[in-house]
């Protein structure tokens, strides 16, 4: 069991679910030291549990500030000496001192192709925009918020009758799969960053980010 994985959550952790998934069938290189929400009613802490994996509560309403209560989750972060900290669903805005604690090995997965739509309601926008194509990605955690260097992505079409929830479904089924995906590369050590960029197999990403397609049956 090498490598040390800790995934924070706000909500009901369907990607998290995922990532679970591809680690109890041996796909990833690591393991989930734990599961880590600051929503004590979060239904992710339930899968966790249901997983056995450790979890823990640290309630962002407690604290005075959110330097404050940063400060405390890295410290319960840290118990754990990560390899790797996933945000899978964590609905936090975080200080810059917790970015850079993490900076190189800290994820995230957002609800757009990157680095358009960058913030909330992705798809309503996307459809709104006339968008012919939207999708997922997987960035590196940088101070700016969805704008870490972008290292996987996945794509659906975007239909005539599409509403913001029918075409959030279908791009949630192929977060499911790209999430797990990036993993088992960092757990890999084959994506890393250098310099701001990242890297696959050595091989800079810039402007070559790889992309997967959604299958006709998933459109």
């Amino acid at each position: 069991m090498s490598g040390s994985i800790v995934i924070l959550i706000s909500g009901s952790g369907s990607n998290m679910q995922a990532i679970i998934d591809t680690v109890d069938a041996g796909e990833i290189s690591g393991h989930i030291s734990a599961v880590i929400s600051n929503r004590p009613d979060a239904f992710g802490l339930e899968r966790a549990q249901a997983a056995g994996i450790h979890t823990e509560v640290l309630d962002h309403t407690e604290f005075k500030s959110r330097e404050i209560f940063d400060l405390n989750l890295i410290r319960k972060i840290d118990d754990f000496e990560p390899d790797l900290v996933i945000l899978a669903g964590f609905m936090r805005i975080l200080t810059p001192d917790f970015v850079r604690r993490y900076s190189g090995r800290m994820i995230n997965i957002h609800p757009s192709l990157l680095p358009k739509y960058q913030g909330l309601h992705t798809h309503k926008r996307a459809i709104e925009a006339g968008d012919k194509e939207h999708g997922a990605s997987v960035h590196f955690v940088t101070e700016e918020l969805d704008g870490g260097p972008v290292f996987i992505q996945a794509s659906v079409p975007v239909k005539e009758s599409d509403t913001p929830e029918a075409l959030a479904k279908r791009v949630l089924t192929q977060e499911h799969k790209i999430f797990p995906i990036a993993v088992k590369w960092f757990m890999e050590g084959r994506v890393q960053l250098e310099n701001g960029i990242p890297h696959m197999d050595g091989v800079s990403l810039e402007g070559r980010v790889p992309r997967l397609h959604a299958e006709p049956s998933e459109e």
